[in-house]
């Protein structure tokens, strides 16, 4: 399996954006992988892949991306770690704490009672702190209002959350003017777990800032890897292949050793095994 994982990974930097495409890139090369890699049986056919990612459950790829991106992340005084809902766990939290850093962990339905527990207490305690941005632009109105609530009594288990000091509830309102897409207006609502103490002004700032890096992530996903054309429908075969597409973007992005872009890295780890190896070794 973990053979099946890295020639996967390696395919995909190379440009694979097929289960057949990374069949093909394993037997194209596989005197090379066999100079790290046993392949006992030779390189697995695309009908193995497809298989194997189909059936593997895309929330555990998940954590495992989500664990590997906090360790290999370079903190700096004051960062502040945000993470999507699949990253709410408990050993997440305490790995971003171990490394003197802060956290805002995204909360949804998937994460037990919690989501329960948060909601009931901003209906039942006040907010500690509000604040409100309005943002005008792309022919809408954008309002987030963000509240902070540092009383955790409402928390069953909030004791097993590293340094967690308060619970965040971020509420947007879209407003479209009615010569643009519905002209209705749209609401969203989401919560969040925090080490930081209750400033609704620094907790809206960090999320929005958040959620203007994974806009910017899907627009490259898009353009870069092609998965707005993706057809991989069987089981869990798209959601994974997502993944896999997100580990190689984040090798690539850390890569210093070449200028170009996103296309242009992963067109030279398809002709060059000496740039692609220190990749992978990431």
């Amino acid at each position: 399996m973990e053979e099946i994982l890295l020639i996967a990974i390696a395919a995909v930097l190379s440009g694979a954006e097929s289960w057949n495409g990374i069949a093909d890139y394993g037997e194209d090369k596989r005197e090379w992988l066999q100079t790290f890699l046993t392949l006992p049986s030779g390189v697995p056919s695309h009908d193995t892949f497809n298989r194997m990612f189909s059936a593997l459950d895309p929330e555990e790829l998940e954590k495992g991306f989500v664990a590997w991106v906090s360790s290999i992340a370079r903190l700096t005084a004051g960062e502040v770690v945000t993470i999507d809902a699949m990253g709410c766990q408990r050993s997440i939290a305490a790995k971003i704490v171990e490394k003197k850093a802060d956290y805002i962990l995204a909360v949804t339905e998937n994460q037990g009672h919690l989501l329960e527990e948060i909601e009931d207490s901003f209906q039942m305690l006040a907010a500690d702190a509000v604040a409100e941005e309005i943002d005008c632009g792309h022919g809408r109105v954008e309002r987030r209002t963000g509240a902070a609530i540092a009383d955790l009594s409402l928390l069953e288990k909030a004791s097993e959350w590293a340094s967690l000091q308060g619970l965040v509830r971020i509420q947007a309102e879209r407003c479209h003017p009615p010569r643009r897409a519905t002209g209705k207006t749209e609401r969203e609502i989401h919560y969040c777990i925090t080490s930081l103490r209750p400033d609704a002004e620094r907790l809206n700032a960090s999320i929005r800032q958040h959620w203007g890096i994974e806009n910017k992530l899907h627009c490259v996903l898009d353009v870069g890897f092609r998965e707005d054309l993706d057809r991989k429908r069987a089981g869990h075969a798209a959601q994974n292949f997502s993944v896999f597409n997100r580990i190689a973007l984040n090798l690539l992005k850390q890569d210093k050793t070449s200028k170009r872009g996103v296309h242009g890295k992963r067109f030279i780890a398809g002709w060059d095994n000496d740039y692609l190896l220190p990749l992978l070794r990431n």
